[in-house]
């Protein structure tokens, strides 16, 4: 009987890590558990650079046909939190965005790429800036696998709107988190 559990338990070990090796994930080269400051947003009495970090990801779900990128701060004292960046209509053959993509005048994204409005009230990436003595925020980066080519929005559209369309298209998602603070 002990041989036969060890058996089974040795099956679904190996059952786990197959499953588990294959699941949607997102990475970046830049980020570690901290962003720093050439990510901070430049204004807002910030003084970073503004540079979005790299992003990567991996074994997007059957069906997927594009892919969304957002970027969310839950600790921002504003009663709804902050949208730093939102990103969609990446196409399903893309699995990568280079650092400082985030710069819309750098024309880094793919081609057909939107990024909307952020709460900052611009297009593109808006890093970090959580008010000085706030303690630490953390910045949920998450990417979207969606089931439509497009979202149907355009680059003013604002977050809570994004959201909404993501919500309704998403088949499967994953993030990463790192903090901050000033």
């Amino acid at each position: 009987m002990r041989n036969l559990n060890l058996v089974l338990g040795t099956i679904l070990l190996s059952i786990f890590n197959v499953f588990a090796q294959n699941t949607f994930t997102l990475t970046s080269n830049d980020l570690g558990g901290q962003l720093i400051k050439s990510q901070e947003f430049n204004g807002f009495g910030c003084t970073g650079q503004n540079e979005s970090p790299q992003l990567s990801w991996s074994n997007a779900p059957e069906g997927t046909k594009s892919f969304a990128i957002t970027m969310y701060d839950p600790d921002a004292p504003t009663g709804s939190g902050w949208w730093h960046w939102l990103v969609f209509d990446i196409p399903s053959n893309v699995n990568e965005l280079a650092a400082n993509a985030g710069n819309v005048a750098l024309n880094l994204t793919p081609k057909g790429t939107i990024q909307s409005i952020t709460d900052y009230g611009a297009k593109g990436y808006g890093g970090p800036c959580p008010p000085e003595g706030h303690g630490l925020h953390q910045y949920v980066i998450t990417i979207h696998a969606l089931k439509t080519d497009i979202l149907g929005l355009n680059e003013d559209t604002n977050a809570a709107i994004v959201g909404y369309y993501l919500s309704n298209n998403t088949i499967a998602k994953a993030s990463l988190v790192a903090y901050y603070q000033r």
